[in-house]
């Protein structure tokens, strides 16, 4: 019998799974593949279109208690990034400077709580805001190995993808379509560090 879990997906629309015509995302994608694997995984989508990591930090420990039990393992995941750097009238909304501290907050409460793993955020199609993406991922990275959070990076297996472009322009320039769901949630499956948690 496999290990009985409960994982917390927490962060953006990219953990709810936002316009995936199968409604599972890389998160439920990633919890089905487990159960396949004989694990009792419980998992939970904490994920919110639109929210930065500020948003974020908010809310998550409020929503995540409730879902973890002292009965079995309790875990967290988080992805979130892409809106910190999403420009409304002519600004991002956070600087790199806000979400790296965000992000600080968020993950060092978490690790301490939790054994807890990061999905650095996706490319899109919009040039500017994944050059504005790209300048927070070697300190998002850095954090991550400084509270020994393992990261994993989207960014650049998915940039280099000849499907994955492709997939994102024919929904909404940001989000994928399931193919590109899949994709991500095949990256992240076979990643060590999440299957340490469930093999």
């Amino acid at each position: 019998m496999g290990k009985a879990m409960r994982i917390c997906f927490i962060g953006d629309s990219f953990v709810s799974g936002a316009f995936d015509e199968e409604c599972l995302g890389w998160a439920g994608r990633i919890s089905a593949s487990a159960r396949k694997r004989g694990h009792d995984v419980s998992p939970y989508n904490l994920g919110i279109r639109g929210e930065t990591s500020e948003q974020i930090a908010r809310r998550w420990r409020a929503e995540a208690e409730p879902r973890q039990s002292p009965q079995q393992e309790g875990r967290l995941v988080f992805e979130f990034g892409v809106n910190d750097a999403r420009e409304v009238n002519g600004k991002a909304l956070l600087t790199p400077e806000q979400s790296l501290a965000a992000a600080r907050g968020i993950l060092s409460a978490a690790v301490q709580w939790k054994p807890t793993l990061m999905i650095g955020p996706p490319p899109g199609c919009d040039e500017a805001r994944n050059g504005r993406v790209k300048v927070l991922l070697p300190d998002l990275a850095k954090l991550c190995a400084e509270l020994n959070v393992p990261y994993f990076d989207s960014f650049t297996p998915l940039l280099a993808s000849p499907t994955w472009t492709p997939c994102v322009k024919g929904v909404d320039g940001t989000h994928p379509s399931a193919a590109g769901y899949a994709e991500w949630a095949k990256l992240i499956d076979g990643w060590s560090a999440w299957r340490e948690w469930l093999p």
